[in-house]
């Protein structure tokens, strides 16, 4: 989720873009690709609410046309060195907002492996394996539900068109045995006019909230206590200012989460309105 720059791992995805690639000689299949490009949720600007938002608008009005998505591609830059904070969080919303049945049309691709010398002062063959590590660890924890769900897994070596088109290519020779699906948030919203909130995704999105507020209020409550500690009055001035550092977080997380609480009522209409056959997929926390 988001397209990442050449030199940072953050998003640059403002919206949920659309491209049209027109057949090439680097696309051996003779057809025409759309290509759909999300944000991430690792945006200082916006929430994550806001852009679980913004992708349900754009799967919502595309399915309602009968467009469906032939694949998804998953990236992962290969540079991270622990699966935890916002790589971690993607990579669950993904598994929530797409579904059990979806993950059959998804390739999970580890990305920017050349830079891998860069980021871990390894050259050469050592870099590699490093990155041949991660990738195992990928497979036998954080992907392992996906993979068992149907995902296949791939590696983009080089930065290259010709790379990128291989992994498309080969997603689509895939494909020719499956049918198109929905992911599992079209079938919330539109099949069975789910609210937003009340989705897997949605829900999943709710408890996250949950830990980064329970983790918020310890950090807050820790800085208190080296507050009363201390009796330097700088060091007093500066753990001030942390606290309410924290507490705006706090604050700006809480409203977040109170937009997607579910009220007893909404729990209980949800009774009614029956569940789609795909169910969210719960990536493993284990190792985290």
């Amino acid at each position: 989720m988001g397209r990442r720059s050449r030199t940072t791992l953050k998003s640059v995805t403002r919206d949920v873009e659309a491209t049209r690639m027109p057949s090439d000689g680097n696309n051996p299949n003779g057809r025409h690709f759309v290509f759909v490009d999300t944000p991430g949720f690792d945006e200082k600007d916006r929430s994550d609410m806001q852009i679980l938002t913004l992708i349900n608008e754009w799967l919502k009005t595309t399915y309602k046309r009968d467009v469906k998505l032939s694949g998804l591609i998953y990236l992962h830059p290969i540079t991270h060195n622990r699966m935890a904070g916002i790589p971690y969080r993607n990579l669950r919303m993904f598994g929530e907002l797409c579904g059990d049945v979806a993950m059959s049309q998804v390739v999970l691709v580890t990305t920017m492996w050349e830079r891998l010398g860069l980021y871990e002062g390894q050259e050469g063959e050592e870099g590699q394996k490093v990155g041949e590590r991660r990738v195992q660890e990928l497979r036998n924890k954080f992907w392992k539900e996906l993979i068992e769900k149907g995902s296949e897994v791939d590696a983009l070596k080089k930065a290259t068109t010709e790379e990128a088109w291989r992994v498309v290519n080969k997603l689509i020779e895939r494909r020719k045995d499956l049918e198109k699906t929905a992911v599992l948030l079209q079938q919330e919203v539109v099949d069975k006019n789910i609210a937003l909130k009340e989705t897997q995704a949605g829900q999943a999105l709710y408890t996250d909230y949950q830990k980064r507020l329970a983790a918020q209020k310890e950090r807050m409550k820790k800085v208190l206590e080296q507050v009363d500690k201390s009796k330097d009055p700088g060091l007093k001035k500066e753990l001030q200012k942390e606290y309410d550092r924290i507490r705006k977080e706090f604050d700006k997380t809480f409203a977040e989460s109170e937009t997607l609480k579910r009220s007893l009522l909404d729990r209980f209409l949800s009774l009614f309105k029956g569940k789609p056959k795909a169910k969210g997929v719960k990536i493993s926390a284990e190792g985290l």
